[in-house]
């Protein structure tokens, strides 16, 4: 085999090679790549009930009530449609009226959802509450950041 040969078939086994595992993390991310709907999308899609699905959107203005031990009902909006979520759990700490949130649970009626996990979603200007007190004790805060 001459060198050049040589060079050629490692060349061409190294594009090979490389091709493969592309196409293999394309295959495997595609996968594991997990979205939301909106509630317009939800109701707008051809989804089946009683299968598990990921809604974003803010929560609706006075919508949320707590029922008995743990049991929350509210309302997810996009400014066009709303989605009634009941969910079961302690609810994250910053999940509140008027913020964002991401719920993960089973469709049970094209604008019902019964969640088994919330996420709650905070604006660029949070800050934990610890860290807010270490800064006031410091001298450090200021109360008008923009």
């Amino acid at each position: 085999m001459s060198l050049r040969f040589q060079r050629l078939l490692i060349i061409l086994l190294s594009l090979i090679f490389i091709s493969i595992s592309i196409g293999l993390i394309l295959i495997n991310s595609k996968k594991n790549l997990v979205f939301f709907f909106t509630p317009s999308e939800l109701i707008n899609s051809n989804l089946e009930i009683n299968k598990k699905v990921r809604i974003g959107g803010i929560v609706k203005e006075k919508s949320l009530t707590k029922l008995e031990n743990s049991q929350y009902n509210f309302i997810i909006i996009d400014n066009k449609n709303s989605i009634k979520i009941s969910y079961y759990g302690l609810l994250p700490d910053l999940f509140k009226e008027g913020q964002g949130a991401v719920i993960e649970g089973i469709l049970l009626k094209n604008n019902l959802v019964e969640a088994s996990s919330v996420f709650a979603k905070h604006d660029e200007n949070y800050m934990p509450k610890s860290i807010k007190q270490q800064l006031e004790k410091n001298n450090f805060w200021k109360k008008n950041y923009k």
